[in-house]
């Protein structure tokens, strides 16, 4: 089994290692197991959760929601229904943001296109 230094972590996530420790603390993230001096180490399943947080923290998601989903998922697969709709819940407001964003998009190339044509 695999394990992972909090700065291998930190260079794999992206996440910082303050970070790490909050999403530690409220229970984000699992208890991160320990070596013999006490210093922690993550396993390949940790790094696979955190994987997944990114996910759902880059797209928006708040820690709440992101709070309720670990808690399905650790309550076990009966839950699978109320993870779906948990997601897609999710996939509609990022989908929402994507329209936004290309929205917003398009009036920048229209200044653009207006700017050159004044050039």
């Amino acid at each position: 089994m695999s394990v992972y230094t909090p700065a291998e972590v930190v260079e794999e996530t992206g996440f910082s290692i303050d970070t790490l420790r909050y999403y530690e603390k409220i229970g984000l993230l699992e208890r991160v197991g320990r070596n013999a001096a006490g210093q922690r180490r993550f396993s390949q399943e940790d790094l696979g959760w955190l994987g997944t947080v990114r996910c759902l923290r880059d797209t928006g998601m708040p820690i709440a929601q992101m709070l309720r989903f670990a808690e399905l998922v650790r309550a076990g697969d009966h839950t699978i229904p109320d993870r779906i709709k948990l997601l897609e819940e999710h996939d509609q407001q990022v989908q929402g943001q994507i329209q936004n964003l290309a929205a917003r998009q398009q009036y920048i190339k229209n200044k653009i296109s207006y700017y050159r044509s004044v050039l």
